[in-house]
């Protein structure tokens, strides 16, 4: 959906490596179950992450196998599956889902209402299987449009709406000792995600006079903007970060810690060096 929530694999030892590419390859072929060969157009970090997540908490049964990958056949290829694997890919189609139809409404492109609606079947079985995750999404879409048509410029009222959907995802049982700390992670990385989006789009907003918060933010004070933005992001993180050091997650920890304290600012970092050429060009 978003595509941040990456790994800074230079960062990684082989092993976690390993771990974290079993658990993207174990989605995709999660997906390609569920949806078929277009499900897996729609893989991604952030719900890689998810899983990954999950998986370290809650530890469910996992079954691994080598396969086979029609995009990389030289070498067999480690995959993961479990109920976390499965809600990763189900809470996949759904945002995808949604996201399609959005940006249909946007640009008219009769090739995503298309694969949307070929998502349909999949999306239902999505309701029926986790009715309140499937709600989150939906009506964060309507609120998020009712927002950009309201042209709201309360930053932290717009990134709420993703930090509020996330932070219903991250919780996949209903109630457990861990959902206030789920939640809290998701609220946080979901507005981290919501700003930094923005950050990356503001040029081409600004340019094309289309709605963006940060706009405003940056008309306030062009020689504060840069260091508002660095600093909103940060903090957002520390309370990602703080909500999982509280859990009790010793599995996949290192490849979380990789995620929350590097892999997350590796697009804003290649937005600095973009910066910095065009400056010298």
């Amino acid at each position: 959906m978003f595509g941040y929530v990456n790994a800074n694999k230079k960062s990684l030892s082989e092993k976690d490596k390993e771990i974290y590419q079993s658990y993207y390859c174990g989605l995709c072929q999660k997906l390609k179950e569920i949806a078929g060969n277009k499900g897996q157009v729609l893989l991604n970090y952030d719900v890689t992450f998810l899983c990954l997540l999950l998986s370290g908490l809650y530890e469910p049964e996992e079954k691994s196998r080598l396969f086979t990958c029609a995009l990389h056949p030289k070498k067999k290829k480690l995959v993961i599956s479990s109920e976390v694997m499965e809600y990763g890919a189900y809470m996949d189609v759904v945002l995808s889902y949604y996201n399609l139809l959005d940006d249909y409404e946007d640009d008219g492109r009769k090739a995503k209402k298309k694969l949307a609606d070929s998502l349909l079947p999949v999306v239902k079985q999505a309701k029926d299987r986790y009715p309140r995750q499937s709600a989150a999404v939906e009506n964060y879409i309507r609120e998020q449009n009712q927002m950009e048509l309201a042209r709201e410029q309360n930053l932290s009222r717009v990134a709420s709406l993703t930090g509020e959907m996330l932070g219903c995802l991250c919780q996949m049982k209903e109630k457990d000792p861990f959902s206030d700390d789920l939640y809290t992670l998701g609220f946080y990385m979901g507005r981290f995600i919501y700003v930094l989006d923005a950050y990356e789009d503001l040029q081409e907003d600004m340019k094309k006079k289309h709605y963006n918060p940060l706009i405003v933010r940056r008309d306030e004070c062009p020689e504060c903007f840069e260091t508002f933005v660095r600093q909103y992001l940060t903090t957002q993180m520390e309370e990602c970060a703080r909500a999982f050091e509280h859990m009790p997650i010793l599995k996949n920890a290192e490849v979380i810690r990789n995620i929350l304290y590097s892999g997350v600012w590796t697009k804003y970092d290649y937005l600095q060096i973009k910066k910095e050429r065009r400056k010298t060009s």
